[in-house]
């Protein structure tokens, strides 16, 4: 399927994005992924190292372990008129003490809206980690990730809140065995229900 030329332009314009240059210790390289038909879409946290260097989103471990937890492999995840990826920050925000840097705020207020409004097909939003799930639960919905993520039936429809699924994820599946027994099967057929339709 050709995209519109909206979104298109849409597309140029978020990949040309200059706006936090400045704040980048590697330099801007915005990394999105979005098709006309697109069903499914994943709102994450921003790309990490691996992923601003190949220019490819979710390429590395963490991308992994989300295709497994959704159930489709690489060609379905990089189709962009199945499936759309819309990071909160579209950039590498360079590393903290603890890990990588938040995404920075100036992208999502740029960039989602128009983004959103481009993809009217959508039917399923994966929010993976605490920065999207900030951005699109309710206010009040959960107090932190792990709940949010434990009341995934609750969410309003179409959302599915994840865990960011970085290494660190393998210990809070350890520690929260529901996430695999109960999660992943209704997530599984959400994404294929959501392709299918």
């Amino acid at each position: 399927m050709s995209d519109s030329p909206e979104l298109s332009g849409l597309l140029t314009a978020i990949r040309d994005c200059r706006a936090c240059e400045n704040f980048l210790p590697q330099g801007p390289r915005p990394v999105v992924q979005a098709g006309q038909g697109a069903r499914v879409l994943i709102i994450s946290q921003a790309p990490g190292s691996k992923v601003h260097a190949s220019g490819l989103p979710f390429d590395d471990d963490s991308g992994d372990r989300l295709r497994a937890w959704m159930g489709v492999d690489k060609s379905l995840f990089y189709d962009p008129d199945r499936i759309a990826l819309m990071p909160c920050g579209f950039c590498y925000p360079g590393k903290s003490k603890g890990g990588d840097l938040p995404p920075r705020r100036e992208c999502a207020p740029l960039w989602h809206r128009p983004l959103l409004a481009a993809l009217p097909d959508i039917r399923l939003t994966l929010l993976v980690g605490q920065y999207a799930q900030k951005l699109y639960l309710p206010r009040g919905f959960a107090p932190n990730l792990t709940e949010a993520v434990r009341h995934w039936r609750e969410a309003p429809g179409g959302l599915v809140p994840l865990p960011h699924p970085a290494w660190r994820s393998r210990l809070w599946m350890g520690r929260n065995p529901w996430f695999e027994a109960e999660v992943l099967p209704d997530l599984r057929e959400r994404i294929r229900q959501a392709l299918l339709a």
